[in-house]
């Protein structure tokens, strides 16, 4: 015997079954199952006939029927209280205005709101299902499966059509790719009709569409996206010829290249009139299912709260081992994923493209432990302010990632051409708005946080170019200076910002970033809130403007320190501006910089006015503060012998000017130094683990005695372990990010698997992961 849990199939909550309400006699009535069997069959339903035009089907609990048809005719809509499963093995067609997983025998054709109330399950009933492929058996390579949603005369306008999943399972699954995006392999220029990956992408195949990344702005405005779409003729190997050529260059080599995405899915979810009322798809509390390789196109209802692409809607943990992975989500008129009041998901290897408003999303504040990794967001546009939206202050400007909860993992994502920032944290107080919400804790419970106190799980190797808008990376505007303790930094590792306006604004307090590349931006590190930051290892180049701005820009305040251990400025041109600037007020009397292992490469800017060290741009403010920000340059006369660099404003120089003097290129017109003996260079941060690891189960396989489990850890620091019913998993990528366990003679009927992890400081998992296999 083998069956398969994509995730915790089995759940512990549950609707329960309304009774049928009596008939309408104004509407036509309800066709509902007679027994399993093929949709095609007449004898699967009551009256010995097919469901046609305009038919509203009930799919009765007990009764698994399979689609097996391509068919023209639109139902108005379905609810299934049983189980309804597109044939995996053939071209199937499903015109239809909803479709509602829900149990019980009630027909609803409401497409936002569930219509039964929630109790403890029945494990003894089986939960509805919509099965559109299995993890086990997905849509064959080379068949398609299609849901294509119309608006039906009679409907709300607002809430349909939708699949919509109410206590029930959806399971969509396509045919795997190897992978869904790659990188650029070799450059390609304008009129080629072939373009080179960087690896192989096994399933890409001829009649695919796909995108082209753009890799610079375009015109002085930027306004114009410079991605190209094109259809796949042929695959051979890492190459791909298109059905025409390009018509612009794309930068294919080295550090800095443009991705390949490819949209095409056998699975496809759509709506039938994009230019009129589109469709939505969500998942509410307690249902079930994951969502593989599919194709998401035309979906979301411009300017309507709640009725997005792709919306898990206030689950809490109760969809803990759902999926999102190897999706394309394009031409959105309303966000490509939005995770609402939902923890532990696991979005990955998504591709999200042309979306109105924020594109990955998480919409209230309260989501945590949700891991978003190896997404492509290209081109989330900017949109309107959504009526009755949860936060206020957000103005839904179009971010390829959104969020006010930092607790989630972020890794290998990219951004490119979103109109206003690739990542945005923003969690800004009103006087509506006391930022306190009820968020989990590690063992569980829920207590009343500020979300701004709370850091990263995780936030590595994640890449931003080609901004149409203003921002790489936004980390915190407008959260007034507050943020987690020193002990618990914001920690950002191994990131990426190209070709954008402004690279990267820091405005969190106790922030750690390792790995920092800001490349072909106009201002580098921009705006930022230096207060307890450190900074390792920083690469800026080819930044013309201000490549290390002053504290809060033209305010120029500083409240804390800041230490920089590492950093490169390679072919900067900053145009009279120095490369790095001092900010002029010191309220708290703590603000003082501290840099070592500086160094300066190409460059070539011949201004009188070129300074490493010197008053920034703009306004050039009388300090309110008697004691300036004093900017330390360790060893740089040599081994033992520092540098400090001060403002001709500030109080240091003015109670004793002779102790500085003028030193090009280091100094410019209005800074001056002095030669000390290195100090010793602070540590800020004391950062501790104290933050236990979490874990998802993301699939079951069972064949005879024998169980193989597969999930997903994330943790702020190492994974020591990840345990599987008493058994050790093995870890499939770095860090148990992937893991596996295989469990042995196990007995038939069911089994309780539970999955937790310890991390390297001793933390272990207080809430594992549970999954009941029947």
């Amino acid at each position: 015997m083998r069956s398969s849990l994509s995730f915790a199939a089995v759940l512990g909550l549950f609707f329960t079954p309304s009774r049928a309400l009596p008939a309408d006699p104004a509407k036509p009535p309800v066709v509902r199952s007679a027994k399993s069997g093929p949709w095609s069959a007449a004898a699967t339903w009551e009256g010995n006939a097919v469901p046609g035009a305009g038919a509203r089907v009930q799919i009765r609990e007990g009764h698994r029927v399979e689609y097996d048809v391509k068919a023209d005719a639109v139902i108005r809509a379905i609810n299934v209280g049983g189980v309804l499963a597109f044939a995996p093995d053939r071209d199937t067609l499903l015109n239809v205005g909803l479709v509602k997983i829900q149990p019980g025998e009630e027909y609803s054709e409401d497409g936002f709101d569930c219509d039964a109330h929630m109790v403890k399950a029945d494990a003894s009933r089986p939960m509805p299902a919509l099965e559109v492929g299995t993890p086990d058996r997905p849509v064959a390579a080379g068949k398609t499966a299609v849901i294509r949603l119309h608006f039906v005369e009679g409907m709300n306008k607002e809430s349909c059509p939708a699949v919509i999943c109410c206590g029930g399972r959806w399971d969509s699954h396509g045919t795997p790719l190897s992978r869904t995006w790659v990188k650029l392999g070799a450059p390609a220029k304008a009129g080629d009709t072939a373009v080179s990956l960087a690896e192989p992408a096994t399933g890409w195949s001829a009649g695919d569409r796909v995108i082209v990344t753009g890799t610079q702005t375009h015109g002085p405005a930027k306004t114009e996206s410079v991605t190209e779409e094109r259809t796949v003729l042929a695959v051979e190997g890492t190459t791909l010829t298109l059905d025409r050529p390009l018509a612009m260059a794309h930068l294919g080599a080295g550090d800095y290249r443009g991705e390949v995405a490819n949209l095409s899915r056998n699975v496809v979810v759509e709506s039938a009139a994009p230019a009129g009322i589109r469709g939505h798809t969500m998942y509410h509390r307690n249902s079930a299912g994951s969502l593989a390789y599919t194709e998401f196109r035309h979906l979301g209802k411009k300017g309507v709260l709640g009725r997005y692409s792709l919306h898990f809607h206030l689950a809490r943990d109760t969809m803990r081992g759902s999926v999102v992975v190897g999706n394309s989500i394009w031409d959105s008129h309303n966000r490509w994923l939005t995770v609402h009041g939902t923890d532990y998901l696991v979005a990955r290897d998504n591709v999200g493209y042309k979306s109105v408003g924020h594109g990955f999303f998480l919409e209230d504040g309260t989501e945590v432990y949700n891991v978003f990794d190896r997404n492509l967001a290209v081109g989330a546009e900017a949109g309107k302010r959504l009526p009755n939206q949860v936060l206020p202050f957000d103005q839904n400007e179009g971010a390829g990632f959104w969020w006010t909860c930092s607790l989630n993992t972020f890794t290998r994502n990219v951004a490119a051409e979103c109109d206003r920032y690739g990542f945005r944290y923003e969690a800004t107080p009103t006087s509506a708005l006391k930022l306190v919400f009820p968020i989990r804790r590690p063992d569980g419970t829920r207590a009343d946080t500020d979300p701004r106190t709370l850091p990263f799980v995780r936030f590595d190797d994640n890449e931003v170019h080609t901004s149409q808008g203003l921002y790489g990376v936004n980390l915190g505007e407008g959260v007034d200076r507050v943020g987690p303790d020193s002990r618990h930094p914001f920690v950002v590792r191994n990131l990426k910002i190209w070709d954008v306006h402004y690279g990267f604004r820091p405005q969190v307090p106790n922030l750690l970033v390792e790995n920092l590349t800001l490349h072909r931006v106009a201002y580098g590190v921009y705006h930022p809130n230096y207060d307890n930051h450190v900074y390792r290892n920083v690469l800026i180049s080819q930044t013309h403007t201000e490549p290390f701005n002053r504290g809060h820009d033209d305010v120029s305040v500083q409240y804390g320190p800041l230490t920089v251990d590492g950093l490169t400025f390679d072919g900067c041109r900053s145009g009279g501006m120095p490369l790095v600037q001092i900010s002029d007020d010191n309220p708290t009397g703590k603000a003082e910089t501290h840099f070592r292992n500086v160094k300066t490469v190409n460059w070539t800017d011949t201004s009188k006015a070129r300074a490493v060290v010197n008053l920034g741009g703009g306004p050039r403010p009388t300090p309110k503060t008697a004691k300036g920000v004093p900017v330390y340059l360790h060893d740089w006369f040599g081994p033992g012998r520092s540098a400090e660099v001060v403002s001709i404003k500030s109080g240091e120089f003015k109670t004793d000017p002779s102790r500085f003097r003028t030193e090009s290129p280091l100094t410019g017109d209005e800074s001056r130094v002095a030669e000390l003996a290195t100090p010793a260079f602070p540590q800020l941060l004391d950062p501790v683990d104290d933050l236990p690891p979490a874990t998802v189960i993301t699939r079951v396989m069972r064949v005879g005695g024998t169980i193989t489990v597969r999930g997903v850890t994330t943790d702020n620091g190492a994974v020591k372990r990840v345990e599987v019913n008493g058994k050790m998993a093995k870890a499939l990528s770095p860090n148990f990010a992937d893991w596996e366990a295989i469990l042995e003679n196990v007995s038939a009927g069911p089994l309780q698997v539970q999955a937790g992890a310890e991390d390297a400081a001793g933390n272990t998992e207080l809430t594992p992961a549970v999954v009941t296999v029947r």
